[in-house]
């Protein structure tokens, strides 16, 4: 599977997940302010996984090469 569609799959999940998991903890009657702020740290998650993702990927060496030519 390609790379950048399991990286958009996988933040799309953690922000449906983030979002249904908010709505179910706020209380009922929810405000414009509510869902701004359930959208806020939804975002948040998936800039936060997508963070996490690049700086692995640039701390790798590529394959097959070494890290240094000494």
């Amino acid at each position: 599977m390609n790379r950048k569609l399991l990286l958009a799959l996988g933040m799309l999940l953690i922000y449906a997940v983030a979002v249904a998991v908010l709505l179910n903890v706020m209380p009922a009657p929810h405000k414009t302010t509510d869902y701004l702020v359930i959208g806020a740290v939804g975002t948040l998650l998936c800039l936060l996984l997508l963070f996490v993702v690049l700086i692995n990927t640039v701390r790798k060496p590529p394959s097959g090469k070494p890290d240094s030519e000494s």
